[in-house]
């Protein structure tokens, strides 16, 4: 299917999915009568016993791979980023501060979800912010992110702003449809870090020093094509896109063969929890922070260099977020592990067939993946709905393994634990878990259109 014919599978505009949403000012408001379904308990009941589990990252077998990383300065400009953390600090009001702030290790960094409506009350929705605090969360990103980070960011939100145009949704659907939250005290030598997750945009950073690890990470968008004309319109996850599949057909057919570890996108021969109607294909998104995932496919050992080469430049795409320091010391990590790294495959590899690949190592893992339609009517994967995770396995999302070393130097060294002095144990409102401080509120199953049931679900 041809990736310029959304507009073929636009949801009629007087559908009455579209026209019932458009009065609802309130996020939350929208929400509710959207979580009433059973197949959407069902799946909140999934996401709160995987948020319940203690953290231990996603592994291939079950057993963390020690050793893989250490502290280190990776060149991040710290001055600038903590600048830029406590100057938003100094600017939020008492109230937008109280909402915003937990401490280093609190749970909630695990809490990010995909849905456009809101799933938790966690941190401060920028959609009921000031501008002035928008502004100061903006340029946090500005200097965490640097420039190739910030422009792929803002397309994020920019389609999301899109699909609302399309739909006169933007009450729903707009740039600031997310959540943010900081979590310890912005410094230059101690552990802090913040998140800003919503629709289609999930981005978890920990900083330490000179060293920053932003993962895991969420990126996608339905349309993503966005043409409102000559002066703005961009195509997201081109480089993702043609990168993966340019390596996969330079493959011999019987390296190929190996590769494609399922021939159709839903693949009768997949087994029971290798297709999910939230995540279809994908294995790392939403709280699978310890999901177990084997290694499937090609071993890139056997690639030449030229094809490991494009290894390194498929997972540069995925991880253009990063600033230059931390994303070249990414790089050399997944370098030095270069003949255990694993490329598998799901679906065709023509020019124009939709498809799933991963790239696998013991330090990064990226999934591309097209979807069906979820705000759009397509019942089968297209090019035009894209969603894309990375992964730090082996106990670093979140920069965890990061945070454990510190802790530990720190004991070394006498000192107590630097976790984010004079920050509260956070509470919401709606709070039930005592474990957590947390309860999932919200959750759905959306419809293609308003003709059947999505098999895909929200989680897009």
């Amino acid at each position: 299917m041809s990736s310029s014919d959304f507009r073929d599978n636009l949801i009629p505009h007087d559908s009455p999915r579209l026209v019932n949403a458009r009065g609802v000012e309130d996020p939350f408001e929208y929400a509710k009568p959207i979580i009433a379904t059973p197949r959407a308990q069902s799946l909140i009941a999934l996401w709160q016993s995987l948020y319940a589990e203690p953290f231990k990252g996603i592994t291939t077998n079950g057993e963390i791979e020690k050793g893989l990383f250490r502290l280190a300065d990776e060149g991040l400009d710290i001055k600038a980023v903590s600048r830029a953390g406590q100057s938003l600090l100094k600017g939020l009001s008492d109230g937008e501060r109280d909402k915003v702030r937990y401490p280093i290790d609190a749970p909630e960094w695990r809490d990010w979800y995909n849905p456009e409506w809101p799933m938790n009350a966690n941190g401060l929705r920028l959609d009921l912010a000031s501008p002035r605090t928008r502004e100061l969360v903006i340029d946090l990103l500005r200097v965490s992110l640097g420039y190739d980070g910030l422009v792929k960011t803002n397309r994020c939100r920019s389609a999301n702003l899109y699909l609302g145009e399309l739909y006169d949704l933007r009450n729903i659907m707009n740039e600031w449809s997310y959540h943010f939250l900081l979590f310890g005290t912005p410094s230059e030598s101690e552990p802090w870090g913040w998140s800003l997750y919503g629709h289609h945009l999930a981005l978890n950073c920990f900083v330490l020093g000179g060293q920053m690890v932003i993962s895991p990470t969420f990126m996608g968008a339905e349309p993503t094509i966005i043409d409102r004309g000559p002066h703005d319109n961009f195509r997201l996850f081109e480089k993702e896109e043609n990168r993966g599949l340019q390596l996969m057909q330079s493959l011999t057919p019987a390296m190929r063969e190996r590769a494609v570890i399922y021939k159709r996108m839903k693949d009768p021969a997949m087994p029971e929890d290798r297709w999910h109607f939230a995540d279809e294909r994908q294995l790392g998104a939403a709280y699978r922070d310890n999901r177990v995932i084997p290694y499937e496919g090609v071993p890139a050992g056997e690639f030449s260099s030229i094809q490991q080469e494009q290894v390194l430049k498929i997972v540069d795409a995925f991880i253009e977020y990063l600033p230059d320091g931390p994303r070249a010391a990414r790089l050399r990590q997944l370098e030095s592990v270069i003949e255990g790294t694993y490329f598998s495959w799901i679906g065709g590899y023509g020019d124009e067939d939709p498809f799933y690949y991963r790239i696998q190592s013991p330090v990064i893992m990226v999934e591309f993946d097209h979807h069906s339609g979820v705000w759009l009517t397509n019942a089968e994967p297209a090019k035009y709905h894209i969603h894309t995770v990375v992964r730090t396995p082996n106990g670093n999302d979140y920069g965890k393994d990061l945070l454990r070393q510190h802790y530990e130097q720190s004991h070394q060294k006498g000192s107590a634990h630097a976790q984010a002095t004079n920050v509260p144990k956070h509470r919401h409102e709606h709070d039930a878990n005592d474990d957590h401080g947390h309860t999932h509120a919200h959750s759905h199953s959306h419809t293609h259109g308003d003709e059947h049931e999505h098999q895909g679900h929200s989680h897009k």
